[in-house]
């Protein structure tokens, strides 16, 4: 065999390696984008200047009324659901998840999404 030809096929099983796992990667984004995207996980309500932590919402709480125990938010008032995220964090009010989610949001960011979701059409 020529000198250089073990190198040369070893860069050249490397480079396959590096395309195989770029194709990996935007076949997986793809099919994130088309499932997110069908079952509306993405954002309740729709605009995109939407801010932090809105969009972790919209996986329970549907962007209108459907045949659901979990309330929509859209349209409701701004101090009704800062006040039930206060009472789910402070373990006042029953819950499966929401005690644990509100948990996560400081009180600026229960504010900005209860004001969104306030002004967004239901």
């Amino acid at each position: 065999m020529p000198a250089g030809f073990d190198q040369s096929l070893q860069l050249s099983r490397e480079s396959k390696d590096r395309r195989s796992g770029a194709a990996i990667v935007r076949l997986v984004a793809l099919a994130a984008t088309i499932l997110f995207g069908a079952f509306g996980i993405c954002l309740a309500a729709g605009p995109a200047d939407a801010p932090v932590g809105a969009a972790s919402c919209s996986g329970c709480h549907p962007s209108k009324k459907v045949d659901t125990p979990v309330l929509p938010l859209a349209g409701r008032d701004a101090g009704a659901i800062i006040a039930a995220m206060q009472a789910f964090k402070a373990g006042e009010m029953s819950a499966t998840v929401m005690n644990r989610i509100a948990k996560g949001f400081t009180t600026e960011e229960v504010k900005a999404i209860a004001d969104w979701y306030a002004a967004e059409k239901d």
